[in-house]
C-alpha cells in the first residue's frame, strides 16, 4: 500500500470522485492556478478546467450561498473555505439554509454539500486564523462533522462526505497535512459516524479528535513503560456521535479523559463527558471523567504562548497519571 500525506490524500479523494461524477466541482478563494491556500486542489485547475474549478470573489457568505443552491438542484459542490475561522462569515447559508432545507421540504430536497475547512492552532497564524470550532457546527442540526486524523481517514471520509445527500463540515488539522500514512489508491469509504480505537488499552479511555488524537498515541506509548495501558478512542466524526463504541470503552477500561484543543467552555468534552454519565457506562468509572481542553484565550501568535494555549503531549501524560492514581 503506498504512503500519501495528509493532503494528498484529500486530493486523491478529490480527483477521484471528480473524474467518476461530473456533478461534483469545487468551490473557493485560490483553489485554481494558486491550488488552493494549503495546496490541497494543486494542478486540478489543468485537468477539470475554470467550470469545475471554480474561483470565486473573497466572500465566505457568497461562497457558501452558491454551493448551498448548486447542491439543491442536483450539483455535488465541494466548497473550500481557507481557515476554519472564516466559517463563521458562512453560518447563516450553511446553518439556517443547507442544513435545514432537507427537514424543511420534508425530505424531498437534498443537499450533498461538502464545506472543506483547516482549522487549529501551531502554525503561528494567530487569534483569527486557528481555531478549533467544531463544537460550534455540531450544535446545528441537518449538518454532520467529520474530523479525520490521518491520511487514511481522510480519504475514505472525504469520498463518503462527498457521496453523502446531506451538507457535511469536513475539518482538516493544519499540523496533519504533512503527515504520512499508508493510504490506498483504489476507491474505498468509511462510514460517517464510526469512530475508530486507534489504540487498545485496558486501564483508562482518551476519546480525541484529530491532532489530539496523534497526542495521545505518542504519550500512550510513553505510558505503556509504566505499566499504564492507554485506550485511544478517535472520534473521526463529530456529528453524528459515535457514542456505542464511547461508551463500550469506557466500560473496558473504567476511567476516562476527553481532549481537544477548542477552549474548554461549550467544548464538546462536556458533551461526551454528559453521554457517558446518561449511561449505564456511567457505572464502571472506577475515578472521576475528565476533560483537558484548551484555555479560554484567543489563540497567541507568540509560538511558546500559543504552544501554553492548547493541550500539550506533557499536558495530557500528566492528566492521565493523575486519573489513573486518583490525585486531582
Amino acid at each position: 500500500m503506498p504512503e500519501m500525506t495528509y493532503l494528498e490524500a484529500i486530493r486523491s479523494a478529490l480527483q477521484y470522485e471528480m473524474r467518476q461524477d461530473e456533478r461534483v466541482f469545487i468551490i473557493g478563494e485560490d483553489i485554481g492556478v494558486y491550488g488552493g491556500a494549503f495546496g490541497a486542489t494543486f494542478g486540478m485547475l489543468e485537468e477539470f478546467g475554470p467550470e469545475r474549478i471554480r474561483e470565486t470573489p473573497i466572500s465566505e457568505a457568497g461562497i457558501m450561498g452558491a454551493a448551498t443552491g448548486a447542491a439543491l438542484v442536483g450539483m455535488r459542490p465541494v466548497a473550500e473555505l481557507m481557515f476554519m475561522d472564516f466559517v463563521l462569515l458562512a453560518l447563516d447559508q450553511l446553518a439556517n439554509q443547507a442544513g435545514k432545507a432537507r427537514f424543511m421540504f420534508g425530505g424531498k430536497a437534498t443537499v450533498p454539500l461538502v464545506v472543506r475547512m483547516p482549522g487549529g492552532s501551531g502554525s503561528g497564524a494567530a487569534a483569527q486564523h486557528s481555531q478549533s470550532l467544531e463544537s460550534i457546527l455540531m450544535h446545528f442540526p441537518g449538518i454532520k462533522v467529520v474530523n479525520p486524523s490521518t491520511a487514511y481517514d481522510a480519504k475514505g471520509l472525504l469520498l463518503s462526505a462527498i457521496r453523502d445527500p446531506n451538507p457535511v463540515v469536513f475539518v482538516e488539522h493544519k499540523l496533519l497535512y504533512k503527515t504520512k500514512g499508508e493510504v490506498p489508491e483504489e476507491e474505498y469509504t468509511i462510514p460517517i459516524g464510526l469512530a475508530d480505537i486507534k489504540r487498545e488499552g485496558r486501564d483508562i479511555t482518551v476519546v480525541a479528535n484529530n491532532i489530539m488524537v496523534k497526542k495521545t498515541l505518542a504519550v500512550a506509548e510513553e505510558l505503556a513503560e509504566e505499566g499504564i495501558e492507554v485506550e485511544v478512542v478517535d472520534l473521526r466524526t463529530m456529528r453524528p456521535l459515535d457514542v456505542g463504541t464511547i461508551t463500550s470503552s469506557v466500560k473496558k477500561t473504567g476511567r476516562l479523559l476527553v481532549v481537544h484543543e477548542a477552549c474548554q467552555t461549550g467544548g464538546w468534552a462536556g458533551e461526551i463527558m454528559a453521554i457517558v454519565s446518561a449511561h449505564d457506562a456511567f457505572n464502571y468509572l472506577d475515578a472521576p471523567m475528565r476533560r483537558l481542553a484548551g484555555a479560554d484565550v484567543p489563540i497567541p501568535y507568540n509560538r511558546l504562548l500559543e504552544r501554553a494555549a492548547v493541550p500539550q503531549e506533557e499536558d495530557i501524560a500528566r492528566e492521565i497519571r493523575a486519573i489513573m492514581s486518583n490525585k486531582y
